[in-house]
C-alpha cells in the first residue's frame, strides 16, 4: 500500500498528514489481504496524537483499512484501553478488584477521587490526571496496586502514597516506579502499544523485579533446591521425529506393532458380544417403559396416557376457544360515564403493527 492509494476524506485528512507513514509501517506487519488485523495498533496510533479515539481517528482507521466506520467503532468501544473522550496526560488506575479491595484498594481510590475532585474516567481541570478504577491489574502479590499509563508505579499502595504520586505528576515530576518501565505520558505509551519501541534511552531498563516475584527463586536458593541435571545453556530438543517417506510417525508405529495373539482376539470378540447384549437389554427396557405409558418431557414425568406437549397444554388453557392463538382472551370493559366514553372513542387503534399514538399508523388504520 502506498500513499497514493488512499484518498482520505476531509475528516481523516488532518490525521493522515501526521500518521500515514507509521500507519503504513504497521500495515506491513500483516500478510496481504489481512491488513484489517492492524486495526488494534492503528487505534493506539491515533491516540498518540489526540489522546483518545475521536471521530477523525475512526474515519482515518476505516479509510486506510478499507472498512466502514461502524466496524471501527465496534472495536473502539469494546476495549477499555481505547478512550472515547479526551484523557489526561497521566491515566492513573487503581485496582479495586477482590484482593486489592480487601487490601485497601477502594480506600486508595476514594482518597484519590476526593483529593483530585474527579470520579471514575474523569479528568482534572488542568488536564493532567484522569482517574479510573480497574477491575484487575494482574499483580495480586503486590496488592493494592496503582498504575500510571498502564505501567506499575505504586505497589502495596496506601491513600497517602497514592496522593503523593499524583501530586508529583501534577507538579511536572515523574516519580520512579516501584518496578517496571520509566513513567511516560499517555500519548508516549500509546506509541509503544502501537508496536514501536520507546525512544527514550534506557526507559525500559529502570524497573527491577519485586520481592514477591522473586520469592520462589530465593526459597529454592536458600534450601538448595534445583532441577537435577538442568543446564540453562542446553539446546531445546525437538519433541517430534521427522517423517520418513510419505507415512506419518503414528502410522509407522502402528505398522511396527506385532499382530494380536489368539487370546487377545477372543477377548475382543467377547467384549463386543457383551456390548451387544447390553444394547439389547436397554432397547427392551425402553419398550417396556413405552408400554406402561411413561412419557418424559423436559426432565419431568407426566401422567401415563397424557402425551400432549406441556407447552401446547398451557396454550390451550390460556386460549380454550382458539380465537386468537397464543394470546390470552381479554375483554374491554364498557365505559361507565360520558367522559370516559368520549375518551375511548377518540383513542384510535394502532394500524400496521405501529404503536398507539403513531400518527401515520392511525391514519392508515382509519
Amino acid at each position: 500500500m502506498s500513499e497514493t492509494t488512499v484518498d482520505f476524506s476531509p475528516a481523516a485528512a488532518p490525521l493522515a498528514e501526521r500518521l500515514l507513514e507509521p500507519a503504513l509501517e504497521i500495515l506491513t506487519r500483516y500478510p496481504a489481504g489481512r491488513e484489517r488485523s492492524a486495526l488494534l495498533p492503528l487505534l493506539h496510533l491515533v491516540q498518540t496524537e489526540e489522546g483518545h479515539v475521536s471521530p477523525s481517528g475512526v474515519a482515518f482507521c476505516a479509510e486506510i483499512l478499507g472498512i466502514n466506520k461502524a466496524q471501527v467503532g465496534a472495536v473502539a468501544t469494546f476495549y477499555t484501553m481505547y478512550k472515547r473522550r479526551p484523557t489526561g496526560e497521566y491515566l492513573v488506575s487503581v485496582c479495586t478488584n477482590t484482593l486489592c479491595n480487601v487490601m485497601g484498594g477502594q480506600e486508595v481510590y476514594d482518597q484519590l477521587s476526593e483529593h483530585l475532585g474527579v470520579g471514575h474516567d474523569q479528568t482534572t481541570a488542568d488536564g493532567k490526571i484522569t482517574l479510573e478504577h480497574a477491575e484487575c491489574l494482574a499483580a495480586c502479590d503486590y496488592a493494592p496496586v496503582v498504575t500510571v499509563n498502564y505501567d506499575f508505579t505504586v505497589d502495596q499502595a496506601t491513600p497517602e502514597s497514592a496522593v503523593e504520586l499524583v501530586e508529583g505528576l501534577r507538579n511536572g515530576e515523574r516519580p520512579a516506579p516501584s518496578r517496571g518501565a520509566r513513567i511516560c505520558s499517555l500519548k508516549e505509551m500509546q506509541y509503544q502499544l502501537a508496536g514501536f519501541a520507546d525512544p527514550r534511552d534506557g526507559a525500559v531498563a529502570d524497573g527491577v523485579a519485586g520481592a514477591p516475584t522473586l520469592r520462589g527463586v530465593r526459597l529454592a536458593q536458600e534450601h538448595g533446591i534445583a532441577v537435577a541435571g538442568f543446564d540453562p545453556d542446553s539446546p531445546i530438543t525437538k519433541t517430534k521425529s521427522p517423517r520418513e517417506g510419505n507415512a506419518l510417525p503414528q502410522q509407522q508405529a502402528a505398522d511396527d506393532k506385532p499382530a494380536p495373539s489368539r487370546a487377545v482376539a477372543v477377548a475382543r470378540k467377547a467384549a463386543g458380544a457383551v456390548k451387544a447384549a447390553a444394547g439389547a437389554v436397554a432397547e427392551k427396557a425402553g419398550a417396556v417403559a413405552d408400554k406402561v405409558g411413561e412419557h418424559r418431557h423436559a426432565g419431568r414425568t407426566t401422567v401415563a396416557g397424557d402425551v400432549k406437549d406441556p407447552e401446547v397444554r398451557a396454550a390451550e388453557s390460556r386460549n380454550p376457544t382458539g380465537d386468537t392463538p397464543g394470546r390470552p382472551q381479554t375483554t374491554t370493559p364498557e365505559p361507565t360515564n360520558a367522559a370516559e366514553a368520549a375518551g375511548v372513542a377518540g383513542n384510535k387503534p394502532a394500524g400496521d403493527g405501529k404503536p398507539a399514538g403513531d400518527t401515520r399508523g392511525n391514519e392508515e388504520a382509519k
